[in-house]
């Protein structure tokens, strides 16, 4: 069984770090007071498999006695239990954060204003933050490197660090994938839909594909976009995204957008990367 502790300041990002961790498998809870962590941590490993990874979100609202919690944190890591993780940022970027969100600062109700409410957390905070395991500062870090953060730290197996891309190939005349990251446009190509032989086919066929793919300008295409993915792809998987749609579209979607969809899967396969492959306009009629 493994216990994270999310601390940090108001505003400094654990409700995104809180939504991350609950998609890789955390269970969360939270404002459990410091009292409660231990039974709690009983109870979870009673329930065997169902709450292998927890995540217990502590902040200022939950603080009574620091000394209870760190009580509890030895007990857990005496156990080999607990780790902390803690989030902040810099005071002008939870003051906008603040204003931005019109949200109430759970300090402001001590305070002559939002300012002091956030350097009176922080003071507070301090020794909380001085115990944490992992100190992330989110000021200038975007929800996709805070998402590849925790999948570095917290991560298990595949998942860590890792991006699946999903490939589909559609008809424009059926209007776009709403899915789509990226959307390439392959109507420039000789169209096999004008020979008689090919019409009825689709890009899976390899009549069609060597048809496709008997023009310079889609075997140039092909190179520039191979180029293209593989300088782009590491790229956004360091930047923490774990899914990259591609959508491949022609007139109708089932000749040239399949057949390229089709060999880009097998590019990209052979970059390391999990791919899917889908067609979703081929069995419609002409």
């Amino acid at each position: 069984m493994e216990i994270l502790i999310i601390s940090g300041l108001s505003g400094g990002g654990k409700s995104k770090a809180a939504s991350f961790l609950e998609d890789m498998g955390f269970y969360i809870v939270d404002n459990m007071p410091a009292a409660m962590i231990l039974k709690f941590a009983e109870f979870c490993a009673g329930v065997s498999g169902r709450y292998d990874r927890v995540a217990l979100v502590y902040d200022v609202r939950t603080a009574s006695s620091f000394t209870e919690l760190f009580d509890v944190l030895d007990k857990l890591k005496s156990m080999g239990l607990c780790r902390m993780l803690f989030l902040e940022a810099a005071p002008e970027t939870i003051i906008k954060r603040y204003k931005e969100t019109r949200r109430r600062h759970p300090l402001r109700g001590e305070t002559d204003s939002l300012e002091e409410a956030v350097r009176r957390e922080r003071e507070m905070m301090q020794p909380v933050k001085e115990r944490a395991d992992y100190v992330i500062d989110t000021s200038r870090t975007s929800t996709a490197q805070l998402r590849g953060e925790l999948l570095r730290l917290f991560g298990q197996g595949e998942e860590r660090g890792a991006m699946t891309v999903n490939i589909t190939s559609f008809g424009f005349k059926y209007g776009l994938p709403l899915e789509a990251d990226l959307v390439l446009d392959v109507r420039f190509m000789p169209n096999p839909f004008y020979i008689q032989d090919l019409r009825p086919k689709t890009g899976l066929d390899k009549a069609v594909a060597d048809y496709v793919f008997s023009f310079q300008q889609t075997r140039d295409f092909m190179k520039k976009l191979e180029d293209l993915l593989s300088f782009t792809l590491p790229l956004y998987a360091e930047e923490g995204k774990t899914s990259l749609t591609i959508a491949v579209g022609c007139t109708g979607g089932h000749h040239r957008s399949v057949a390229v969809t089709h060999a880009l899967t097998d590019f990209i396969r052979q970059q390391g990367y999990s791919v899917t492959e889908n067609h979703r306009d081929m069995s419609r009629s002409s």
